[in-house]
C-alpha cells in the first residue's frame, strides 16, 4: 500500500501577504485560489518540483497563525536556490513569525 502526504495546512493571519511571500519570494506555484464562501478561502501553493503542497486561507483550519512548526524544505543544491533569490527570510505577522532558512545537507 502506498501512502503519500500531499497537502499541509499552514495557518497564516494575512492570506494575501503569505501568498505573495510564497509565490514572489520563495518561488512556489499558485495552484488554486478559491473564495468558497464569505467565511472560507482556499489557496494551494506548491514548491517547484514538489509533490506536496501547502494550503493557506481562511476558515480551513483551527490552528493559530504561526503555530505550525517543524516543516523542512529540501533542495538539491542550496547554492542554486540561494542564487535564485531564496535566502533566509522572516515574515513577521501579527501574532506569529515564520522563518525560512536554507540549510546545507552533505549527501555522500
Amino acid at each position: 500500500m502506498e501512502w503519500r502526504l500531499e497537502l499541509v495546512q499552514v495557518p497564516v493571519s494575512d492570506v494575501d501577504r503569505a501568498k505573495a511571500f510564497y509565490t514572489d519570494k520563495a518561488g512556489f506555484n499558485a495552484d488554486h485560489d478559491h473564495q468558497v464562501s464569505d467565511e472560507m478561502r482556499f489557496v494551494q501553493l506548491t514548491p517547484p518540483g514538489s509533490p506536496t503542497s501547502i494550503a493557506i486561507g481562511t476558515g480551513i483550519t483551527d490552528m493559530a497563525p504561526g503555530s505550525l512548526q517543524g516543516l523542512q524544505m529540501v533542495v538539491a543544491d542550496i547554492d542554486v536556490s540561494v542564487g535564485a533569490g531564496f535566502r533566509a527570510k522572516t515574515v513577521k505577522e501579527p501574532r506569529s513569525t515564520m522563518t525560512m532558512v536554507p540549510v546545507r545537507y552533505e549527501v555522500s
